[in-house]
């Protein structure tokens, strides 16, 4: 049987409960009709599961009594993919960030680059976009089964991207095959740098180069910026991480 698989944060632990409140509670009493005593699986978007049962509920929570903690539904890759794309126009960045959860990154950092889609009006702004984001995050790991909820970065400035392990900066020019990574030893994490549709100018390419960031190309095609960072992960998945 399918798990019916719920999120609550760390702290919402205790030794033998756990609460959870206000969405998701709502959705196992309203939507799926749950009630006292039926079983249901609690992750806390750290990688850990368990197996609970319904206490009681209220309008706006849900006291469960935890069973025993278990595997995760879906096992996390051995890979640390930080993805780091450009900041996209409208819904694309939101199915980024679904698809690359969906595929098992560990972080998404929305760039600021030079010829990014839009441009932040403040702080205020950013942080709604990364709140939600991060909600999306939150819903693509409980579909995909996974018990680990990618981090969504605030959005920083290209200039300000440092390797984590092997950088790859994948650009429509100037770079080399993808061959090129597969002979390398599998790395333990990678930090993976996509452009918008505008690409990369000539200077942000040079910074990368000076940052220890492997260029690399993806064939002929032109794709577009959402194809490519969906795209990127899933190769990347496929070469050093578990997308065999």
């Amino acid at each position: 049987m399918t798990r019916r698989r719920f999120h609550a944060p760390a702290e919402a632990f205790n030794a033998q409960t756990v609460t959870l409140w206000m969405d998701e509670a709502r959705h196992l009493r309203d939507v799926l009709r749950l009630k006292a005593g039926d079983e249901v699986y609690v992750f806390d978007g750290r990688g850990r599961e368990f197996r609970c049962s319904i206490v009681n509920m209220s309008r706006h929570a849900a006291q469960l009594h935890i069973k025993a903690e278990v595997e995760p539904a879906k096992p996390e890759s051995q890979l640390q993919l930080n993805l780091c794309v450009a900041l996209l126009k409208g819904e694309k960045f939101d199915l980024v960030v679904q698809k690359a959860t969906e595929l098992g990154v560990s972080k998404v950092t929305p760039l600021i680059t030079r010829y990014a889609d839009i441009h932040l009006r403040d702080e205020s702004d950013a942080a709604k976009r990364v709140s939600r984001w991060q909600r999306i995050a939150l819903e693509a790991a409980k579909q995909s089964g996974r018990a680990f909820v990618p981090e969504i970065g605030k959005p920083v400035a290209f200039e300000s991207v440092t390797v984590e392990g092997l950088g790859v900066m994948f650009s429509e020019r100037g770079g080399d095959s993808l061959e090129s990574l597969i002979k390398r030893p599998a790395p333990e994490a990678v930090t993976a740098l996509v452009g918008s549709e505008g690409g990369w100018s000539d200077e942000e390419i040079e910074s990368a180069r000076a940052r220890e960031f492997h260029v690399i190309t993806l064939g002929g095609r032109v794709l577009r910026a959402e194809t490519a960072a969906i795209t990127v992960t899933a190769l990347l998945q496929h070469i050093f991480g578990d997308l065999r």
